[in-house]
């Protein structure tokens, strides 16, 4: 099913305005994992409440509070951007689908999978702490690196 594009922006807005980048196709999404170089958070999005009140706002928090963050911040809808989201859910591999919920990619490999049981148990804060352990263990850490700039062209 997809969602009312109007309905969902706001969802997606809580993401693109921390610096995440929207992958709209399949193509993007090859792109970004496959083809950007260094580490990058793919964020399956989604419209449920643990997304809303636990997944984006550890998000945020592990962003701003971490000494180490992702090279690349990219996202893709569940609902919303539907090949996309196949697409990126085929490149996790065999892990059970799952809304919302953040893939770390090192060098188009998947590194780290935190799945929607491990969201919806948890509150923001759990949240950011374990991404920032994530990071820490991952990512380059904040001034150590030139944080990409790179957007997928708009279509």
């Amino acid at each position: 099913m997809q969602y009312n594009p109007t309905a969902i922006q706001s969802f997606r807005d809580e993401l693109t305005r921390i610096g995440f980048t929207e992958l709209k196709t399949a193509s993007d999404v090859d792109k970004a994992v496959m083809e950007w170089k260094g580490t990058n958070l793919l964020v399956i999005n989604s419209v449920c409440g643990c997304a809303a009140g636990k997944a984006r706002p550890g998000i945020a928090l592990a962003l701003k509070q971490s000494s180490a963050r992702p090279d690349h911040l990219t996202t893709v809808f569940a609902g919303g951007d539907i090949e996309a989201t196949a697409r990126a859910r085929e490149l996790i591999g065999n892990i059970p689908r799952s809304s919302p919920s953040m893939a770390l990619f090192k060098d188009g490999q998947l590194v780290h999978f935190i799945p929607r049981y491990q969201i919806e148990n948890r509150d923001a804060y759990q949240i950011a702490q374990h991404l920032m352990e994530v990071f820490k263990e991952y990512c380059a850490k904040v001034g150590d690196q030139t944080m990409s700039t790179a957007k997928i062209p708009a279509q």
